[in-house]
């Protein structure tokens, strides 16, 4: 027993985990971290980093047959290929039942998803932690922009966050890097957009891509092929930064193919004491000790440990649910609506490099004096220009040598959008254990019971509608506006199930990220978040973590 207690357990190695990692081991504790997928080392095990496209063996694309077989969620993937496809699960392996459908991302290595996310980082503002108290949906946050602003700085200033001061309200800045810039396109979109709809601003995205050297770091290279995972480190991936970071402090333990089953609980003193881990390979169960947990496994994972830690008679319907809101109000951001459109002019202009972030135009939608009768909350678009390249002879006309030369330079500029919608947090969307369906390791599997609101629905009409207008004011052609009709889970930034609140009866978290009836367990991953806002949540998770360690320490 000796031998497998530590000062701290962290189970997950992603994103929070990662995080977790780093402060527990920075301020001296023995921290044991806890990754249910196998060993991937920093730029070793990038097995596909610098390989070209003309190298793969389907030229970056998979077989209909491995697709339909193996990988039939989690191809829908925007960063799924044949160079990625190893780091994400097999469906196969892994199986989860959709009530409704649900599509869910995953990847079970060590660094998690923190490999293959898309990076963009955007602080919540003010009104973000105050929607629910004022509008009545979900359970009020138990804290406030001001609270967690100095986190956001702390992460920021090491993850490396690129961007540009712009003083919007709705979109606080931060501690950035050099942003990577606008193009020529980019300018004339947002220059015909604020003269137009006063209001409304495009910006440079915010991302983790460091645009110069920073903390051993980087610089991007724009190759954009970050999800490969980022040989030059300016990607921000758990291995290259937060792990890296605990590692150096001789304090952490790393265990991969370590698959927690649940936690323990001990009933006389009311705490939790450990956790149950079954060994991925040998299938063996082995129990270790510490005075705190953190859970961070991811939002459905960290529900699935909690429901499945059911073993006591205190909490028979899962850890710390006094409240029955754990594996409740599941959320997703709504990136149904879609665009694209031409643009005939500027063929004088070009660029340099692939970007890894484009631009976006931050909410506007029930903020300031604009009010929608039809919807509450609101959305923000994320978007690209570009000059279409060779792959456009694939389809357009054309034969011998002029056509060849022809498709060496530049196509025509195209514009791709894509909205990204605020959510509703709704009891009715939830997961739950299904004890008759278990994985090969005896696990219980989760039922995913998740869709769309009406909420939802008003508002994708008004987003189709603001996409129009605005491209067509600025002189694009073939404007074309669809609906993806994706399911909830596709965005990957699944949230809720063990939300944060005030009120022990109705949340399971604290204004700590603690457990209201288990204080010496923190989830500071997804499944902690009482509402989605409309931004990106990774950063939240960060300063959340950050936060949340800081408070446990002061504690002891």
């Amino acid at each position: 027993m000796k031998k497998r207690t530590y000062d701290a357990i962290v189970i997950g190695s992603g994103i929070s985990g990662g995080w977790a990692a780093k402060e527990l081991c920075e301020k001296k504790l023995n921290t044991l971290v806890l990754e249910r997928g196998p060993k991937l080392d920093h730029i070793t095990d990038y097995k596909t980093a610098l390989t070209n496209i003309w190298e793969f063996p389907h030229h970056n694309r998979i077989t209909h047959e491995e697709r339909t077989k193996d990988y039939n969620v989690q191809s829908v993937c925007y960063a799924f290929n044949e160079g990625t496809k190893h780091l994400f699960v097999k469906d196969s392996e892994h199986p989860y039942q959709q009530k409704k459908p649900f599509e869910w991302i995953r990847g079970y290595h060590v660094g998690g998803k923190s490999l293959m996310w898309a990076r963009q980082c955007y602080r919540w503002s003010p009104m973000d932690f105050e929607s629910n108290a004022k509008d009545g949906h979900g359970t009020d946050w138990p804290i406030r922009y001001e609270e967690l602003a100095p986190w956001y700085s702390y992460v920021e200033r090491y993850a490396g966050i690129n961007g540009s001061k712009e003083g919007l309200p709705q979109l606080p800045d931060g501690e950035f890097l050099p942003p990577i810039n606008l193009n020529s396109m980019d300018k004339h979109l947002k220059y015909s957009i604020e003269r137009a709809f006063p209001g409304r601003t495009l910006i440079p995205g915010r991302s983790a891509n460091v645009t110069k050297a920073h903390n051993g770091r980087g610089p991007c290279q724009y190759r954009s092929l970050c999800e490969r995972g980022c040989p030059f480190s300016a990607a921000f991936a758990s291995q290259a930064t937060t792990l890296a970071a605990a590692a150096a402090t001789g304090k952490m333990t790393l265990r991969p193919d370590s698959i927690v089953h649940s936690i323990i609980f001990d009933e006389k003193k009311g705490r939790a004491k450990g956790v149950r881990v079954i060994d991925a390979i040998t299938k063996e169960m082995t129990e270790y000790y510490a005075k705190v947990i953190f859970l961070n496994a991811g939002t459905l994972n960290s529900s699935l440990i909690l429901l499945n830690s059911n073993d006591t008679k205190r909490f028979s319907n899962g850890l710390g649910n006094d409240s029955d809101m754990l594996g409740r109000n599941l959320m997703d951001h709504n990136y149904r609506a879609r665009a694209s459109a031409n643009y005939e002019g500027l063929q004088n202009m070009y660029y340099k490099g692939r970007r890894p972030v484009g631009f976006i135009i931050p909410r506007f939608r029930n903020f300031g004096s604009d009010k929608q009768k039809d919807f509450t909350r609101g959305y923000a678009f994320i978007g690209e220009n570009y000059r279409t390249d060779w792959g456009r002879g694939a389809w357009e006309d054309g034969f011998g040598a002029d056509f060849k030369k022809a498709m060496t330079k530049p196509g025509p500029w195209q514009l791709g959008v894509t909205c990204m919608g605020e959510t509703l947090p709704d009891p009715n969307n939830r997961v739950t254990l299904n004890t008759q369906i278990k994985d090969q390791w005896g696990m219980p599997t989760l039922d995913i019971d998740c869709s769309w609101g009406k909420n939802e629905e008003a508002m994708l009409k008004d987003m189709f509608t603001s996409m129009a207008e605005m491209f067509e004011s600025a002189g694009y052609k073939d404007v074309k506006t669809y609906d993806s009709h994706e399911a909830p889970g596709r965005g990957i930034h699944e949230m809720g199930t063990a939300r944060m609140g005030r009120d022990p009866k109705t949340s399971v978290l604290n204004s700590w990220n603690q457990m209201h009836a288990i204080p010496n367990v923190y989830v500071t991953d997804g499944s902690c978040m009482a509402s989605t806002a409309w931004q990106n949540p990774s950063i939240t998770y960060m300063a959340l973590t950050a936060r949340a360690v800081d408070h446990y320490v002061s504690e002891l």
